[in-house]
């Protein structure tokens, strides 16, 4: 560690002012915090005993297990009138008060949030319980001492357990992040190698540019080494195998004593002067362990990073450095959060007087027109919402928005789609999920049409008991195409109406960042959301009743300029059709016949084949009529007559349906947003004030609330500005004793 100017300053006021940044910075969640020293380590690795070893008392304030559920800040204070620790815990409530407990009644305090939070579905809490210990042989430290990290077998009956170590991980993470803290890294291993806690500590500090690793039951680890060599690569590492610079070149190596402090037999000091005294003597002892290992005697560097008492004045003394080197900037910062409460206090006042009627009503007004200009702008294309937090591949809108799924249960791939993978919302997303519509069912073919079907279209006319094979084809295609595409009406609503649901968040977010969002104001915010989404739902069963109707009346009567517009398809069916027929036994014999007839005059031949051709096309409509109008056996004919007659139909049938249906849809669905929803938002609005004012904006609670923020930024006003206070004062008068010494 390099060498810093000594400063001859009162260093108690300067950790009493730090403690109280670090008290203020976690009431308040200010965007600052004191340095300090953040206690990470798994359950087995000694973690406990260190902090009561550092302290100079044994505090056992952990337990055992997985019973510490929220962070421990220790503020140590040395006071060399305490010949006994004295503790006061801080307020949850206000952080300025710290009442006085003794060691039984903080334990107490610490066990039974243990229970509530055991019985919580999250059992541990990233708020830390906060404690002042002032002691004559308390080293002047912030330690903050986090849940220990939990390793977990991989079995299966263990889940329990490998789910709190997920959150206890998270959780020091969490905590680590904090660039001002000095991470104490415990392991307890024999071999470096094994980074059990440095796995965590590195995924934050990769470098362990501000961690210090300490070597736990340096007693218990000494006897396993059978050669000196073994202790020579323990004791100094290779840089290689730390991966990184760590605080104080080296690891500490630390042994702490077992046996607790108490009056009865199974206690085995009596007192917390004993216990200290055994912790120098252990000190002592490893170190000649040590060198009668090493068969050599240790050097004043290797021994100053032995011990209990050599960590502690390294912790001690690297916090002071932190603490001088940071004051010219806490003062800034203090200024700056000074600037921003009196900002905020000054805006909470203006909110409080500002609660009548006339003046929330102009508030209310101007957030809706906000809200709407928000709505037309995500409709109409804007790129200011993060995609990444809003936007929705199309799996994404499937899932949450349903699929365009087809009678067989299937799914056009997605990755077929235009801008599949693209994250959208608003007026993209619309455009989208409408060409996946169009591609889906545009593509849809008429289902297989078996003979049963055909012969039970057929039924028996009013006036006669013939066949007409046209009204067949159209009863079958209307009931296929009816029952083919009104799923997919009913889908397109829905996936339309998650659509423009999710307008609403992202039209709130938009306000927040444009500082135009009604903070505060619950019940109208709710107002407006229910407006939204009832107009939204609404004028999407208007929509979808007008597609129905239009739906069914396309498919109840079959108007055939409009559902036959292949008619050259259908000529050439019908041409190979009955040149088919020509073929047939009936039209050969016929024709032989009429062969035989004599000719008569010069023009004979002529005649006798005109007439021929007469016969022959009387013979095939005699058959056509034969074998179609008062045939009831289904001949092979018949049935291609009627499926190229039921393909039209329905083609002709989608086609119109296809068109219909987004021409609908963006006329009665998309259009209202932006014609009918101002009119329809400013009488919902207007009704509601006039119906009761006082509820929609619940001004007695927005007083009470208002009223109690005020006061709550009142009291965070005075904290920063009696810190602020203190250390102004404490870098005026470093810089005149470095002004002095030069």
């Amino acid at each position: 560690m390099p060498d810093s100017k000594e400063v001859p300053f009162p260093q108690e006021k300067l950790y009493e002012a730090y403690n109280e940044l670090h008290v203020l910075a976690q009431q308040f969640d200010t965007p600052f915090d004191a340095p300090a020293v953040l206690l990470v380590g798994h359950q087995t690795d000694g973690k406990s005993a260190l902090v009561e070893a550092l302290m100079g008392f044994q505090f056992n304030h952990v337990g055992g297990g997985t019973k510490t559920r929220r962070p421990i800040t220790l503020h140590m204070n040395y006071d060399p009138v305490s010949e006994s620790p004295r503790c006061h815990l801080v307020s949850e409530v206000d952080p300025s008060i710290a009442q006085y407990k003794s060691l039984e009644e903080i334990q107490a305090y610490i066990e039974a949030e243990n229970m509530r939070l055991e019985r919580e579905s999250c059992q541990f809490s990233a708020k830390e319980i906060i404690i002042r210990i002032d002691y004559k042989y308390c080293p002047n430290l912030t330690i903050i001492d986090m849940p220990g990290l939990i390793a977990p077998a991989p079995a299966r009956k263990n889940r329990v357990l490998q789910g709190q170590a997920r959150i206890v991980e998270a959780l020091v993470r969490a905590k680590m992040q904090h660039k001002e803290l000095i991470i104490l890294c415990l392991e307890d291993c024999n071999d470096w190698s094994n980074a059990t806690t440095r796995r965590v500590v590195m995924q934050i500090d990769p470098e362990l540019s501000r961690t210090v690793v300490v070597s736990t039951k340096l007693d218990t680890k000494i006897p396993q080494f059978a050669r000196s060599s073994d202790v020579e690569v323990f004791l100094r590492p290779p840089a290689c195998t730390l991966d990184g610079c760590i605080l104080g070149d080296s690891p500490f190596f630390t042994s702490v004593p077992s046996g607790r402090v108490g009056s009865g037999e199974e206690h085995v000091y009596r007192s917390n002067h004993e216990f200290k005294q055994a912790i120098s003597l252990r000190e002592l002892e490893d170190i000649a362990y040590l060198e009668e290992k090493l068969g050599r005697s240790l050097s004043e560097d290797e021994k100053s990073r032995i011990g209990v008492s050599k960590l502690r004045s390294f912790l001690e003394k690297l916090l002071l450095n932190r603490y001088m080197e940071n004051v010219p900037l806490v003062v800034p910062l203090l200024e700056k959060e000074h600037r921003s409460t009196t900002r905020r206090l000054q805006e909470v006042t203006q909110e409080f007087s500002e609660l009548d009627e006339v003046k929330l009503k102009e508030k209310a007004c101007t957030f809706r027109d906000q809200f709407l200009t928000k709505l037309s702008l995500l409709l109409k294309g804007t790129v200011v919402a993060p995609p990444d937090k809003f936007g929705e591949t199309l799996q994404d809108e499937r899932l949450n928005g349903g699929a365009f799924i087809s009678n067989d249960g299937h799914q056009f791939p997605h990755k077929f789609i235009p801008n599949a993978g693209m994250r959208l919302y608003g007026g993209a997303q619309y455009h989208r999920a409408m060409a996946e519509f169009r591609f889906v069912v545009g593509g849809i073919k008429c289902p297989p049409i078996t003979r049963e079907e055909i012969v039970n279209a057929c039924g028996v006319e009013d006036i006669h008991d013939g066949t007409n094979y046209s009204r067949t084809a159209c009863v079958i295609a209307v009931a296929k195409a009816r029952d083919t595409f009104e799923p997919f009406l009913h889908q397109l609503g829905f996936r339309l109406l998650h659509i423009l649901k999710r307008l609403l968040p992202i039209s709130m977010y938009l306000l927040q960042k444009d500082g135009e969002y009604l903070s505060g104001h619950d019940v109208f915010l709710r107002r407006v959301e229910t407006a939204f989404y009832d107009f939204a739902e609404s004028t999407e069963r208007a929509c979808l009743e007008k597609c129905m109707e239009d739906l069914i009346s396309t498919t109840r009567y079959v108007t055939w300029s409009l559902h036959n517009k292949n008619r050259a398809g259908l000529r050439q069916f019908f041409d190979s059709f009955t040149g088919a027929q020509q073929t047939s036994p009936n039209a050969n014999s016929a024709t032989m016949g009429a062969s035989h007839e004599p000719t008569l005059g010069p023009n004979s031949d002529n005649k006798h084949e005109s007439k021929d051709g007469v016969q022959a096309t009387e013979t095939r409509l005699v058959d056509l009529l034969d074998s179609t109008l008062w045939n009831r056996r289904l001949a092979p004919s018949s049935e291609r007559i009627v499926y190229a007659l039921v393909q039209q139909i329905f083609h002709g049938i989608r086609e119109h349906f296809l068109v219909s249906i987004e021409l609908k849809f963006n006329c009665f669905l998309l259009m209202p947003v932006v014609d009918k929803l101002p009119a329809l938002l400013r009488e919902d609005l207007e009704s509601a004030f006039n119906d009761d004012f006082d509820n929609v904006f619940n001004i007695t609670h927005l007083r009470n609330a208002l009223g109690q923020k005020k006061r709550d930024l009142e009291v965070e006003l005075k904290r920063i500005q009696r810190v602020k206070d203190k250390f102004r004062d404490i870098h005026e008068r470093l810089t005149s004793e470095i002004q002095n010494i030069g």
